[in-house]
């Protein structure tokens, strides 16, 4: 049983459709890239997933069990969360309050507090800047507490939408890391980036999308050297 499943879902927005016949699937701590240029249907494919787009045919699972038809928040609450493109913290809202937001859904205070402690740990600069307002801390310090506040809902599958977008080189190697320390504490993470290089490093399988339809899929190794990859993303 995967983690997550998707077996020909079509959606889009309202009569425009974007996706056609999307099928994919994550497994239990692993990370999944999904390649392609602006415009393939990336975002929408995870707006889907989430429940925020319908998907108007075809059908999700997550666990076992189906998601598409479920409001968003029901999603959230049986374990997905995601890392907006542009990171999206609330910037008049301190570093804490931003993520107790994503703790929100919690209803176990003593848990809420252990994955705080666990958010910390894994991003000190958070805990030394927890009384900072977000809208002024760096770009790469909002996408740490973008993730972070993902984490505060104790998902078990993240979705993350172009993670390294406007980030400076070194603090991109930092986010990957991250990425790659996320996996190594059993959670999964479908990862949608223009990156290629640097998502491919970190994922174990991808896919690649073309106007909304699956291109090309297989092992981060073997995608590395796919003529279509090199090409158009290295």
């Amino acid at each position: 049983m995967y983690m997550l499943q998707l077996r020909q879902v079509k959606s889009g927005y309202g009569p425009a459709r974007i996706l056609h016949d999307i099928s994919l699937k994550i497994d239990k701590a692993e990370v999944v890239c999904l390649l392609g240029s602006n415009g393939a249907g990336k975002t929408t494919t995870l707006l889907t997933i989430l429940g925020i787009l319908k998907a108007t045919s075809g059908e999700i699972t997550f666990k076992g069990k189906r998601l598409d038809g479920c409001k968003t928040k029901e999603i959230v609450r049986r374990g997905i969360a995601i890392v907006p493109e542009g990171r999206r913290v609330f910037g008049p809202m301190t570093v804490q309050e931003n993520l107790k937001i994503g703790a929100s859904v919690c209803e176990d205070q003593s848990e809420t507090e252990q994955t705080l402690e666990m958010v910390l740990d894994l991003f000190p600069i958070l805990r030394k800047r927890s009384n900072q307002l977000s809208g002024t801390l760096s770009g790469g310090q909002q996408q740490m507490l973008a993730i972070g506040r993902a984490l505060m809902t104790r998902p078990q599958l993240i979705l993350m939408d172009e993670p390294s977008m406007g980030l400076s080189p070194l603090m991109c190697d930092e986010v990957f890391d991250i990425i790659g320390q996320i996996r190594a504490k059993g959670l999964s993470v479908l990862l949608v980036e223009q990156n290629a290089y640097a998502s491919l490093a970190v994922a174990s399988r991808g896919y690649v999308l073309e106007s909304g339809q699956i291109a090309l899929e297989g092992q981060a190794s073997e995608l590395r050297n796919a003529d279509m990859i090199r090409a158009a993303y290295l």
